[in-house]
This record gives C-alpha cells, structure tokens and sequence, in this order.
C-alpha cells in the first residue's frame, strides 16, 4: 500500500463538475493499494497517516500530527499510486490489486478513520475525479506499508 500525502490548507473533489466531498486544514491521502496488501496493511497506513508529524509546533518544528490538530483528511483513492516505473517511459500498473478488492480495501480504509471520530471525507472510487488544493508549504511524503 502506497500513499502520497500533503499538507494543504483546503482540498475538495469533484466529479461531473459537482463538489462531492472538500476540506479546510489538514492533509489530503492519494491512496494507492496493492495486490499484496492486506487488512493488516491497512491498519498500519492508517496508523502512519494519521499520527505523522507533519505540522508545526510553537517551535515551528514538524512536530505534530493530523490527530494533535483535529484538523480533517480527504483520501482520494488513486490507482496510479500503486504504478512502477522502472523500466522504460510507460508506467507498469501490473501491482495494482483489482477494482472489486481495491474498492472494498479503500471503503474499509476511510470507515476505519472515520470510526475513529475524525472528519473524514473521501473521492469516489472509479471515478474520474479533479482534485483541487492548497498545499501548504509545499509538504508532501510518500508512504509505503
């Protein structure tokens, strides 16, 4: 399971020209899930999303996390995340799991979150989204589990 995360001061996704979901402050997931992966993946990437430090203290030091903020996520699930490009100019998307599974690991991966009490809003799988936002600073990491 992979995922690029940042930091943005708002983020929204729409599908067919409608806003289907949009956040203030806090971080947005480009969730890519893998043939490989597992329920127990799963957990330990929504461990690491949620408790990663990525924003400042009052010593301006990356020091606290989504959860230390009560700031709000928006997980766009993205296929391409998973890609592999290793050789040549066209990525690989052969480690990529399947649609069925995929959409039922990205479903367990936000209900997860948001049985947790955190806001949470999410993209539409299968969809062709545009996703809009802010990056604050820029700040961006990519996750592997």
């Amino acid at each position: 399971m992979r995922a690029v995360i940042q930091r943005v001061n708002e983020a929204s996704v729409w599908v067919e020209g409608k806003k289907i979901a949009s956040i203030g402050r806090g971080i947005v997931i480009l969730l890519g899930i893998e043939k490989k992966d597992t329920p127990k993946e799963l957990v330990k990437m929504v461990d690491k999303c949620l408790n990663l430090r990525i924003f400042e203290d009052s010593e301006e030091k990356m020091n606290e996390s989504v959860l230390d903020r009560n700031y709000e996520l928006l997980v766009v699930p993205n296929f391409t995340v998973a890609s592999h490009i290793k050789k040549g100019r066209r990525p690989s998307f052969d480690n990529a799991m399947e649609p069925g599974k995929a959409m039922h690991m990205f479903t367990q991966f936000v209900k997860t979150i948001w049985e947790m009490g955190i806001n949470v809003s999410s993209g539409q799988f299968g969809a062709h989204m545009h996703v809009a936002l802010v990056n604050d600073g820029p700040v961006t990491f990519i996750i592997e589990v």
